[in-house]
């Protein structure tokens, strides 16, 4: 169904958190569930799946919405270090990408990289990073991604994730 349906990215907004969440709950609950342990994901997704506000009103955030108005794909950048302020001159941190489940395959998230490398370069970027998960690593190295090192994202001071940091130079 989905292959005959058309999308959209557009930049996200506030008034999207609600739907995002549900995304991100969707998408992280099933393609993440053959990459990680069901009690680390009982831990974890409560924390991965809300919408992050200051990356929805940031324009920085942009969402794939279908033609029936549903909400199939999500992804950002910033220039700040996700849990940091820090900025470093020329480079930006690709976040919280995630497709639905029923739209996985079709471009729609190659759609949003592609919106936020044209975006990036504008705001003189040459450099992304990222932290993926297990799920996701192939799809970042298919479009020119690097893995650097093994990481744990630290979610709280009983949880940490384990995911792998990334790099992709600009052309």
């Amino acid at each position: 169904m989905a292959a005959t349906v058309t999308y959209i990215v557009r930049v996200s907004a506030p008034s999207d958190a609600e739907a995002v969440s549900a995304l991100l709950a969707a998408s992280y609950s099933t393609l993440l569930a053959s990459h990680y342990e069901k009690a680390l994901l009982d831990r974890a997704l409560p924390f991965m799946t809300k919408a992050n506000p200051t990356l929805l009103a940031s324009g920085a955030f942009y969402v794939a919405q279908s033609s029936h108005d549903e909400l199939i794909g999500c992804g950002g950048w910033s220039l700040e270090r996700p849990g940091t302020a820090k900025i470093v001159r020329g480079e930006a941190h690709i976040r919280h990408f995630a497709t639905h489940p029923g739209w996985t395959r079709l471009g729609v998230a190659r759609s949003l990289m592609n919106r936020c490398c044209m975006d990036a370069k504008a705001r003189d970027v040459s450099e992304l990073h990222c932290c993926s998960t297990f799920a996701a690593e192939n799809f970042y190295k298919v479009l020119g991604f690097k893995a650097i090192a093994g990481t744990n994202v630290h979610l709280d001071s009983e949880t940490s994730f384990p995911a792998v940091l990334m790099r992709h130079a600009l052309p």
